[in-house]
């Protein structure tokens, strides 16, 4: 990275406290000369920064940036490919396109905005600027298909855990790809695979993500059912950072089910009676009993047989307790 770089994922680090310029040259092996020259760079670039003769320099503002994102995923992730675009039509999109040109490793793409933004069954996903935040992991995953499957539910369970960590707020799943908070949906999951289905081995996931983090500049038609995070204190480079890093433990080994048990208490269906459709089938009501190791929903019908639905199989409407 470049100088401007390593003081910028430093203030970052530091979000909220004023940290010296002499601190960060001594700590970067740099003169404090040119420290301040990469400040002012930064500040040309668009960042907020404030400077103190006394106290040094404290980043203001939410500029999504690769350094940004960087210093808030755990230790361990810190050397992943980060890419960040202004626009592109879908996260999700760019990441295959990127690995069809030759993309190895792990890598986080995340855009400013998404003119193509898209959910399960090929649902538009509303993406504007400055409201969320949109992200896609891209894996290698090594693994069997069936072991592949359960990535939504995991990526759900992941997201809505860290995704209550930051906030304080209790965060419930709708089956299988939507997050909730306060009734509203906050933050929709889609799952894709790069796979070779002659030796039925998953060769890389892509988990896209969208979550909401502004009411303000969502369509007005949707204000009824979305939500959004809605808190000042929480940038995006952190939302990103936090949850990438949560959704990075728990793809980790696809053969691990302990994820299942936090998954069902997260669910907002489970108990309830559930209508769903697909699947060669009209609509039916059944109430949703269980959901498996897989992340399968098992829901019992009104004559006592159960049925177990997978992702991409059905739409789902709760109808009521």
């Amino acid at each position: 990275m470049s100088l401007k770089d390593d003081v910028l994922l430093t203030l970052e680090k530091r979000r909220g406290l004023f940290v010296s310029g002499q601190e960060m040259a001594d700590a970067l092996g740099v003169t404090r000369a040119a420290v301040n020259k990469a400040v002012s760079a930064l500040k040309s670039g668009g960042y907020e920064i404030e400077a103190s003769t006394k106290l040094g320099y404290r980043i203001a503002g939410d500029v999504l940036s690769e350094p940004g994102v960087r210093a808030y995923l755990p230790e361990k992730y810190r050397d992943i490919e980060i890419i960040v675009l202004r626009e592109t039509d879908s996260t999700n999109n760019e990441a295959k396109r990127r690995l069809t040109a030759g993309l190895n490793g792990t890598a986080l793409i995340t855009a400013e905005q998404q003119t193509g933004g898209r959910g399960r069954r090929g649902r538009a996903f509303s993406s504007p600027p400055g409201t969320g935040v949109y992200i896609t992991l891209a894996v290698p995953a090594d693994a069997a298909i069936s072991d592949a499957v359960s990535s939504t539910a995991r990526a759900a369970t992941a997201a809505a855990a860290a995704l209550e960590e930051l906030t304080g707020r209790e965060i419930k799943i709708k089956w299988v790809n939507d997050l909730y908070l306060d009734g509203k949906k906050i933050s929709g999951i889609l799952t894709e695979a790069v796979s070779d289905f002659e030796t039925g081995v998953t060769q890389t996931l892509i988990i896209g993500i969208g979550i909401n983090l502004k009411s303000e500049g969502l369509p007005e038609e949707l204000r009824d059912i979305a939500g959004a995070i809605d808190d000042e204190k929480i940038t995006r480079c952190e939302l990103i950072g936090r949850v990438a890093g949560a959704i990075l433990d728990i793809v980790a080994d696809l053969k691990d089910k302990s994820y299942i048990e936090d998954y069902k208490a997260r669910s907002m269906v489970l108990g309830r009676e559930v209508t769903f459709s697909g699947g060669g089938f009209e609509a039916v009501t059944g109430r949703a009993i269980d959901i498996d190791g897989d992340g399968g929903l098992v829901v019992r019908l009104p004559d006592g047989t159960e049925k177990t639905l997978r992702s991409g199989e059905i739409t789902l409407r709760v109808t009521g307790g």
